[in-house]
This record gives C-alpha cells, structure tokens and sequence, in this order.
C-alpha cells in the first residue's frame, strides 16, 4: 500500500475545507474553521463526554524528552542527515555506517525518559478504561518513550528503534540489547569528525533465528518505503469509531500521518491540537493550544469532574 492510498482514497471526493457543504454554507464554515478555539474549559467538556479518544503524536511529544530529531539546520549525524542514512539505499551501500547510526540513536533512547506529556497519556487510558472508554494511541515516534510511560493501546505507524528484522527471513524480534552487538561497542559517535567503524556484515547483527544468521536490520519505516498496510488498517478502524481526536506535537506536514486529523475533522469529529505553533492544518480543527505539550496536555487529560471512578 503506498503512503497516500490510505486516506486518499476517502478525501478525493470531499471538499478542500473537509466537509461536503453546500455552495451556501461553504464560505461560512470555512471561516468557522478558520478560527481554532483555544479555550480550554469548552475543550473539556467535550473531552468529559468522549468515548473513544485517538491521538496522533509526533516528534514535539518527544522534544521535551531531549530526543534529537535529525531534522531541520542543525540535523546531523557527522556529515549526514537522517534521509540520507535512513533508506534501504543507504543500508545496501553501507550497512555498517547504518547501523552505527541506530546505533547511536538506540544508545541515546535508553538514557532519555517519558516526559509529562507521555505520561499525562498513559495516566489518562489507564483511568478511563476503568470506566468503559478507550484511548489510542497512533505515533509517528519510533522511540518507545509511549511505551515505557505505561501507554497500552499503542500503534506504532513509523515502527520502533528497539525491533529489529531479519533481511533474510523477515523475522521481527524485540530487541533492548546495549550494545546490540559488540562490534557495535563504543561507536556512532556523532561528531562530524568521526571515521566510519567499517565493520564487516557478519560481524553487525545477525538474525538469532534457529539456522538463519542473516543481517538483521532496524525495524523502521525508511524513506521510500511503504507503511506496514496491517499497522495502517488498525489506525483507520480507530479513526473511524473515535469521537475525538488529539494531536500531540506533530507538523502535520509528513504522510499519510498529515491526514489522519483532517479525515476525522471531515466527519465532524472534534480535533484539538497541542503543538509550538500552527500546523498546516491547524485551521481544519476546532481546537489548537500552543505552547510545549508538557505544559498543555496534563491539564487537558485530567480528571474532569463529571468523571465517575469506580
């Protein structure tokens, strides 16, 4: 399934504002959303009444965790940025300066923790499941830092720096090694400076499948390849029941994830954005808070006090 199938084939036949509206009502209801609220005490009323809550992180739920994103000026890694490193290209070429890469950024994940943001999400499913209602979580982040706040219902479109696939035989494992072969040892230093490891395929690491030893590689989505289509139907079925959609420090400029908000707006599904700054689509959703998301969202995912706990 290529990026854009996946939410393009449910909005090419709507209107450019998300909705089918009449010529009437057209320029009324963009102008309407044109003009996000950001009034906090309307978002938690309709965030008390919710049943089914889907939210969409992205690096800036991270940032406040101390992740480097690889992305924009100062992006490095030595001499590279992260697309010209993180594609099957790159690997083909020069599996060991690859894997010093992931490497680098595994060794990184494992000093980092989850920051309020992440666990204001896992504290929020956590009490809500308790009372018949569901949160999901849909990340663009490959770092586990969900995972390791508590969050349960996680879908991980991007995959994770800590699963690892055999080239040869396909076989996913987790994998929380340190280093995670011992050629691996003491490298990936970022300095631009740095000489590449060069270390030989058989000694990176290899698949621990009974008969296998193939090259293993990390078990994330590169450029110019296409999402996990198992992943991708999951999130649509949870985009299609959810009742109110967040979405938490993402640009909302890389695809398909830059879709998955505007199609739930589209069917007249609140969406709240907690982000730096406007997005691209920011003038698509009812709500925007701006400001770092681990000042935003704890307030926004508290216990509202219609909330009945058991």
């Amino acid at each position: 399934m290529c990026l854009f199938q996946f939410t393009a084939r449910r909005l090419v036949s709507q209107a450019h504002c998300g909705l089918k509206v009449s010529s009437s009502k057209k320029q009324k209801f963009c102008l309407e959303m044109a003009r996000p609220s950001s009034n906090m005490a309307d978002f938690r009323e309709v965030f008390a009444k919710a049943k089914h809550i889907a939210l969409i992180t992205g690096a800036g739920v991270s940032a406040e965790s101390g992740v480097p994103t690889f992305r924009g000026a100062g992006g490095f890694w030595r001499k590279w940025q992260a697309q010209e490193l993180a594609t099957p290209g790159a690997f083909a070429r020069n599996p060991s300066r690859v894997w010093e890469f992931y490497h680098y950024r595994r060794e990184v994940m494992l000093s980092k923790h989850p920051n309020p943001a992440h666990i204001a999400i896992a504290e929020c499913e956590k009490r809500l499941s308790k009372q018949g209602r569901s949160v999901v979580v849909i990340t663009q982040n490959i770092d586990e830092l969900h995972r390791k706040a508590g969050t349960k219902h996680l879908l991980e479109i991007h995959g994770s720096l800590f699963k690892t696939r055999c080239t040869s035989c396909g076989n996913v494992a987790a994998n929380y090694k340190s280093p995670i072969c011992p050629a691996l040892a003491g490298k990936g230093a970022p300095d631009p400076d740095t000489e590449d490891a060069a270390i030989p395929v058989e000694d990176l690491p290899q698949c621990e499948e009974d008969g296998c030893n193939g090259l293993l590689r990390p078990h994330v989505v590169w450029f110019g390849e296409a999402l996990d289509p198992d992943v991708l139907t999951a999130v649509e079925k949870e985009l299609d029941i959810c009742d109110l959609c967040l979405v938490v420090g993402t640009s909302s400029v890389v695809y398909p994830a830059a879709m998955f908000a505007p199609q739930v707006s589209a069917r007249g599904v609140p969406v709240a954005e907690f982000n730096m700054e406007p997005t691209p689509a920011t003038n698509r959703f009812r709500f925007h808070f701006p400001g770092p998301c681990g000042t935003t969202l704890p307030p926004a995912l508290a216990r509202h006090e219609t909330e009945i706990i058991s």
